[in-house]
C-alpha cells in the first residue's frame, strides 16, 4: 500500500510539473521564451534524463539483489527446518514433543506468508513463544548413548540456524533503497517533464502523451520500490519453500 502511494504521488507530480511549464510558459516576458532560452532547457533536461537513467538502474540493480538474496534465505530457511525436522525424528520418538510446537511454527508462518499486511517470518509474540518451547524441550533431552547425543547437538546447531535466517528476514523485509534517492530521482523527474511542458502545444495529443508517460514511470517505480520489499505486493516472494517444508513436516 505504501508503494502505491508513492507511485500516486509521483504520478500527479510528473503530470502537474507538466502541466503547470505548460501553462506558465505563454504568459513568461519574450525574452525568456526565445530559442536560446528553449536551447538552454532542453540541455538541462537532458543532463538529468542521463543521471535519471543511471539512477533508475542502480536502483533496479539493488531492487533485484535484495529480492535474489531474500529468495535463497527462504529457500535456505525452508531446508534447515526440513532438516530439523529430520534430526528429531532420527532421534526417535522421545522427540515428538519438540516436532508438535515445530510443526505449529511452520503452519503460521506458511498463514502469514498469504497476509499482505504481514511479512513471511513475522516478528511476533506468537512466533517467538513456540520457537522459545521448541528450544526449550529440545534442550529437555537426555541422550541415552553418543549417536543420540550427536544427533541431539546437530539439532540445537540445525535450531539456531533457523533462528538466524528467520531474523535475517526480519530485517531484509523492509527494504534497501533510501527514500532521500527516491526523493531525489522524483524531483530530476519533474524538472524533465517540466521541460517537456516547455513550449509544448495546447492539444489532446500533448496532454495524453504527458499524462500516460508520467503514469508509466510512476508504474516503473512502484514495480521497483514493490521488488525491494518482497513481501508484499505483486511481486513478491514465493511461499512454495515454506508450504514443501509444511509438508514434509506433516508426513
Amino acid at each position: 500500500m505504501r508503494e502505491a502511494l508513492i507511485a500516486l504521488v509521483i504520478f500527479l507530480c510528473l503530470a502537474a510539473s507538466a502541466f503547470a511549464s505548460m501553462t506558465i510558459w505563454p504568459r513568461l516576458p519574450a525574452r525568456h521564451r526565445d530559442d536560446d532560452t528553449n536551447t538552454v532547457v532542453r540541455l538541462a533536461a537532458n543532463l538529468f534524463g542521463v543521471m535519471t537513467s543511471l539512477i533508475l538502474g542502480l536502483m533496479i540493480n539493488s531492487a533485484k539483489n535484495t529480492f535474489e538474496s531474500i529468495d535463497h534465505n527462504v529457500h535456505a530457511y525452508a531446508t534447515e527446518l526440513i532438516l530439523l525436522d529430520r534430526t528429531l525424528r532420527q532421534y526417535g520418538p522421545e522427540t515428538d514433543a519438540v516436532r508438535q510446537p515445530l510443526v505449529a511454527y511452520v503452519q503460521r508462518v506458511v498463514e502469514t506468508s498469504s497476509q499482505d499486511s504481514e511479512t513471511t517470518i513475522a516478528a511476533n509474540q506468537l512466533s517467538e513463544r513456540l520457537l522459545t518451547e521448541i528450544g526449550v524441550r529440545l534442550n529437555g533431552l537426555t541422550p541415552p548413548d553418543a549417536v543420540r547425543g550427536s544427533l541431539l547437538q546437530d539439532g540445537r546447531q540445525r535450531l539456531q540456524k533457523v533462528l538466524e535466517l528467520r531474523w535475517v528476514l526480519v530485517e531484509q523485509s523492509e527494504g534497501t533503497i533510501p527514500w532521500p534517492l527516491i526523493a531525489m530521482l522524483v524531483t530530476w523527474l519533474a524538472l524533465i517533464f517540466a521541460s517537456f511542458g516547455f513550449r509544448a502545444p495546447k492539444n489532446t495529443i500533448t496532454a495524453g502523451t504527458l499524462i500516460v508517460s508520467a503514469a508509466l514511470i510512476a508504474g516503473a517505480i512502484y514495480l521497483i520500490l514493490d521488488m525491494d520489499v518482497a513481501f508484499s505486493g505483486p511481486i513478491q516472494i514465493s511461499s512454495a519453500p515454506l508450504e514443501r517444508a509444511l509438508a514434509e513436516l506433516q508426513r
